[in-house]
């Protein structure tokens, strides 16, 4: 049988050769892993992740996530279960602790370092094409923005690396057992976002259009595909019960979206614009290079996603699952030859060091907070800090709103607030306020349920007067969120009575996804 030329001048294992892992690995002549070098920035990353994951405060999708572990169902509208059900676990476990509740995103950033490397190592890479990659993975802001919180992306991420891995491993070995691994945590990945199947999708048709199509003939690809459908059935079901919410989801992204310009300069920052040389001398060498010719279909993969999008109005962090495998080519062809002088400098270890410095300061908290407005230093201007305070002072003024509600009347108040993130911060940081019951009408909050008929106060959080007037008829300002800079800042706290309805009539017109 014919075989097909690799980066070391070896041949690929073809379907003809024995299946046994061992065999195969010794086989393919595949370069010893970088244990070493490799760890220790998976360390490093982790340690920093660790140290300042309980600075500042929770993203406003962390308290949406707290807040649905109290609802804990099969779906939801804007995401599947695994992130509420993790987030109330960890919450559990540590007793409220931000650190414990980040816990998962830190391993999982960490563990994707040693998953970077390995990509290189399956493409032939030695010690230093390994190691340049674990440090492309571990300096850029991706990494450190989605393994300081916890969110769906950070198991997008971790998930979509690892299938990467996982895809070129089969290429190498032609073992059919990677594809159950590669279903397995696919699993895993639909039960926090379902966008990895847009991966699979571009895989199929890259694969159909340039190779190798024999992965498209292997029964246990279609026997995993069996079972990721079967985990994902509850959830299907809910969604198709409840008017199939998250793809209505896709609107709100495309509207939420900054246009095509944004979203290319979002993505440079997110893959660490200084690496922009590696990334895009690692796509060229997957897409045209005879060395990498029986993984070109991964390369085709990347484009076609980036374009789609693109295109589509969807966020560069869609994507972002497969700049891995960008550093780990462009890594190894580094490694086969002195970088021209003009780019040489590009990927040169300062550079790194340099990105690696720039990616802590605008991803992570390490800027001091203060007394003062702002309350960290660049909330100004920067989302991921902006997003993460002033929590406390929405909290303030609710109560403070809830306490200009006379005795009597306060059993038959409810909160009732404008965005899903200020309903999980008042349920979560609230507890200990004696508020009346939280509600929201936004986006996933909107499926638990409204208040009961007999809530004849509402304090509303958010919104503006006309708007509430439509509603109630009798409308006034009782508080204002205090600070500056931050996601609440300057949110009003209106005291609203004589319903023009009842609530169970008002619910379900008030649902809105955007």
């Amino acid at each position: 049988m014919t075989t097909t030329s690799r980066p070391t001048g070896k041949s690929l294992p073809t379907e003809g050769q024995p299946d046994d892992p061992a065999q195969a690995e010794a086989a393919s002549g595949l370069p010893p892993l970088a244990w070493k070098p490799v760890t220790a920035v998976a360390a490093v990353l982790g340690l920093l992740l660790l140290a300042t994951s309980g600075r500042w405060g929770y993203q406003g999708d962390e308290l949406y996530f707290l807040g649905a572990s109290e609802h804990l169902s099969w779906g939801y509208a804007d995401n599947p279960p695994l992130l509420p059900l993790l987030a109330g676990a960890m919450d559990s476990l540590f007793g409220g602790s931000l650190v414990g509740l980040r816990l998962p995103s830190t391993i999982l950033a960490a563990t994707g370092t040693l998953f970077a490397a390995l990509i290189a190592r399956e493409l032939g890479g030695e010690t230093k094409a390994q190691l340049r990659t674990a440090v492309a993975w571990a300096a850029v802001p991706l990494v450190m923005i989605v393994g300081h919180a916890l969110s769906a992306s950070t198991v997008d991420l971790f998930a979509w690396t690892a299938v990467t891995w996982l895809l070129v491993a089969w290429v190498r070995r032609q073992d059919d057992r990677l594809l159950l691994w590669i279903a397995l945590v696919s699993v895993v990945s639909m039960q926090a976002k379902y966008s990895i199947v847009f991966l699979w999708v571009a895989v199929g048709i890259s694969a159909l259009a340039v190779g190798p199509r024999r992965l498209l003939r292997r029964p246990m690809l279609w026997v995993g595909a069996a079972v990721v459908f079967a985990t994902v059935i509850p959830g299907l079901l809910w969604q198709a019960d409840h008017g199939w919410p998250q793809l209505h989801m896709a609107d709100v992204f495309r509207r939420e979206s900054a246009g095509p310009v944004a979203y290319v300069g979002v993505a440079l920052f997110l893959a660490g614009l200084l690496l922009v040389v590696l990334s895009a001398h690692g796509l060229w060498q997957l897409l045209r290079s005879p060395d990498l010719r029986p993984y070109r279909f991964l390369g085709w993969s990347f484009v076609g996603l980036f374009v789609f999008f693109l295109v589509t109005g969807g966020r560069p962090t869609y994507v972002a699952g497969l700049f891995p495998l960008l550093w780990a080519a462009g890594a190894v062809r580094m490694q086969r030859g002195t970088p021209a002088k003009w780019w040489r400098w590009a990927v040169s270890w300062p550079v790194f060091g340099l990105v690696a410095a720039l990616s802590i300061v605008t991803s992570l908290p390490v800027l001091p907070r203060s007394d003062d407005d702002p309350p960290v230093a660049g909330t100004d201007n920067n989302p991921q800090a902006a997003e993460t305070v002033g929590w406390d002072d929405l909290v303030t003024a609710v109560e403070k709103a809830t306490q200009s509600v006379p005795a009597g009347e306060r059993e038959h108040a409810v909160i009732v607030t404008e965005y899903y993130t200020e309903a999980g911060a008042l349920e979560h940081l609230g507890r200990g306020e004696d508020l009346p019951k939280v509600y929201s009408a936004h986006r996933g909050y909107w499926y638990f349920g409204g208040p009961s008929d007999d809530a004849t106060t509402t304090i509303f959080v958010g919104s503006d007067r006309e708007e509430l007037l439509k509603r109630f008829s009798d409308v006034r300002e009782a508080a204002t969120t205090a600070g500056k800079g931050n996601a609440v800042a300057g949110t009003k706290v209106w005291i609203c009575k004589g319903n023009r309805q009842p609530w169970s009539q008002m619910w379900p017109d008030m649902g809105h996804l955007y």
